[in-house]
């Protein structure tokens, strides 16, 4: 906003219920029609200027309006703070007729509009309609209180006349809409204040898939650092826990090389790990993935998050006590003392149970 120009804005829940509403509920910060209802209005309170005769100008309204529904802003200002027929106004049934006998005919059917009132105190009523499913909502209301005007800079024989001052007030509002985007620029670029909208643009800006999930205000301004990591193992776990909600364990061919002098065994690492230096191994549970198509999709997302000319091969672990190819103790094996077992009626052998041995019948 311009600094020549003074608005007071009404926007959030602790104002809105100093006024007096009928079908009229909060939805949040906001106000909606009641559920079920088709007409609702509410009474705001009176707003004071401080100036005695003062000319109000421009009220624009923030919300939704859909095809079928309307909003309509009635007003009326005086130098006396108190005002008998409004006080005693009741709400219910009935009342946007009172309302229309208490103002007359509304001042605007539109969220942009020009006020024609003059006196220190305002009386704002805002009517809701619906004919649909849709309703109409108000985020909030913006009255101009003081500022510079186009005619200003006019000689003075243009300040008397009253459809100079309307009819430049058109050009004035576009030209004051015009400087508010541009100062809010900076807000909407920023990760920690821009909209959600803008921020699923802003992610995309910085390569960063919105559906990836997570947090977008909290990543993306660590996401240059993330570029800096992302093809390390550290990186790719990264990428993989953000996908999954998963911490993976990854095992690299430098960390089992089977032509190592100080491997153990190079023919088992051979059939576990093969000899491609550029394959590494990405280890997750077997619950992971609820279904193939999920899991497709996981990988097929990291080809793009893994160095060229690399491959990935995923394994998954599922829990077991008998020893298999890829058995890691502490991940999905454990060792544990020997615990006598009965066999009955209520007992239940798994798929991952071994009965028996050589010394055993």
């Amino acid at each position: 906003m311009s600094e020549t120009q003074a608005y007071l804005t009404l926007r959030c829940r602790e104002q809105w219920e100093r006024g007096r509403r009928w079908n009229i509920r909060r939805q949040g910060d906001a106000l909606t029609l009641e559920p079920g209802s088709f007409a609702g209005l509410i009474c705001l309170a009176p707003v004071d200027s401080r100036e005695a005769g003062f000319q109000w100008s421009r009220l624009r309204l923030r919300g939704e309006v859909p095809r079928d529904g309307s909003i309509r802003v009635y007003a009326r200002a005086s130098d006396q703070a108190d005002w008998p027929e409004w006080e005693r106004l009741e709400m219910g049934a009935g009342l946007p007729g009172r309302i229309r006998d208490l103002f007359g005919a509304p001042a605007a059917v539109d969220l942009d509009l020009w006020l024609t009132c003059a006196g220190r105190y305002l009386w704002l009523a805002v009517e809701m309609t619906a004919g649909g499913a849709d309703r109409p909502r108000l985020d909030g209301l913006s009255l101009r209180l003081a500022g510079d005007h186009m005619v200003d800079y006019l000689p003075a024989i243009y300040r008397e006349q009253d459809f100079t001052y309307r009819y430049l007030s058109i050009f004035n509002s576009m030209f004051q809409d015009m400087e508010a985007a541009i100062d809010e620029l900076p807000r909407l670029l920023d990760a920690a204040s821009a909209p959600p909208e803008m921020l699923n643009f802003l992610a995309k800006w910085l390569c960063v898939d919105p559906e990836e999930g997570g947090d977008l205000r909290r990543r993306l301004p660590q996401v240059l650092e993330e570029y800096q990591s992302m093809y390390t193992p550290e990186g790719i776990a990264r990428s993989t826990e953000r996908l999954t909600g998963r911490r993976p364990w990854i095992v690299e061919h430098f960390a089992v090389d089977p032509n190592d002098p100080d491997c153990q065994n190079p023919g088992l690492y051979r059939r576990l790990y093969g000899e491609d230096p550029y394959r590494f191994f990405l280890l997750l549970p077997q619950d992971t993935f609820s279904d193939q198509r999920e899991l497709e999709r996981f990988l097929s997302r990291m080809r793009e998050l893994i160095p060229a000319e690399t491959t990935l091969e995923l394994v998954l672990l599922r829990p077991c006590v008998q020893l298999d190819w890829h058995t890691y103790l502490g991940i999905n094996s454990q060792i544990g003392s020997y615990v006598q077992a009965a066999i009955d009626e209520r007992m239940t052998i798994h798929y991952n149970t071994t009965i028996g041995g050589a010394d055993h019948e």
